[in-house]
């Protein structure tokens, strides 16, 4: 076993884990990091990787033979070619001093594999005062129902055929908020359902895809979904109804919780504060 828990586990002010993101707080235990690492020998997915669904190889990986372990602070490098490469080191410690450290770490293995990119990741907790970065929260079916909101929503493949062609212009006009890529994976027929709301024979709003997979303790988790309205269309409680239209699918197909990150004071991140999220705490990504 290459990671100490007694070390680790006071250091984990955030429940997330390098290359796989957030986790569920019972999930957070010194194998789902030793995963990571053997992940990393393999370049494979681990079995319950979010990314999985989408196919393909796994382009992040732990630079396992650079983390630094340690009894106050662990710091775990990842890697990515995409674009034109990034080197990450998540920084896990109590001390301030963890980020100077990390950044001189990432800046020379950026520099060692030839990558332009150098960021740290400071995990923080959610008694953080003023945080900055994203919110990792936790919506918990088991706290309560999720009524069906109603309103102009339902599947994309549930409209008329009219309407379903707008998909394809609203996928591209919110392509920085992963659309296009969605529409992409709708296509190849290999992804669960997409929620749309419409208004006048448009769609204007969409999340998705829908879908419900084990965690790493077998828990039947909602998995993560690509969420947009078009600017227009906002300031109207359509994103709210999507939302909660995708709740309601998540607990009606057996999900015990989703896991969400949302940027702080953004839309999202208000939206699911007044919907009664729970904060898990923070990540705040820096460039070396």
């Amino acid at each position: 076993m290459f990671f100490r828990w007694d070390w680790l586990r006071p250091q984990l002010a955030a429940p997330i884990v390098p290359t796989l993101g957030p986790v569920h707080p019972a999930a957070l235990t010194v194998g789902i990091f030793e995963d990571t690492l053997r992940a990393a020998d393999t370049g494979g997915f681990l079995p319950y990787d979010k990314d999985r669904r989408w196919g393909g190889e796994k382009d992040e990986k732990v630079l396992r033979e650079a983390v630094v372990h340690q009894s106050e602070h662990t710091l775990i490098p990842t890697l990515t070619r995409r674009g034109r490469g990034t080197v990450k080191v998540f920084a896990y410690g109590l001390r301030d001093s963890v980020v100077d450290e990390a950044a001189e770490l990432a800046a020379k293995l950026a520099a060692a594999h030839d990558v332009v990119n150098a960021r740290v990741v400071r995990p923080l907790g959610p008694e953080t005062t003023h945080p900055r970065g994203t919110r990792i929260q936790l919506k918990d079916f088991a706290a309560g129902p999720c009524h069906d909101p109603g309103g102009p929503v339902r599947p994309v493949t549930d409209w008329l055929a009219t309407v379903q062609n707008t998909f394809a212009p609203f996928a591209e006009a919110m392509a920085g908020d992963g659309l296009a890529f969605l529409h992409t994976q709708m296509q190849t027929g290999q992804c669960g359902p997409v929620l749309a709301a419409a208004i006048e024979n448009r769609i204007v709003g969409a999340i998705g895809p829908m879908e419900v997979r084990p965690d790493a303790i077998g828990r039947p988790q909602l998995m993560p979904q690509y969420f947009a309205v078009l600017p227009e269309a906002r300031g109207q409680g359509l994103g709210r109804v999507l939302w909660r239209a995708a709740m309601h699918w998540g607990q009606a197909h057996g999900a015990a919780y989703q896991l969400l990150q949302t940027e702080v004071d953004g839309p999202s991140d208000r939206l699911c504060q007044a919907e009664g999220l729970t904060s898990l705490g923070f990540t705040h990504t820096t460039a070396a």
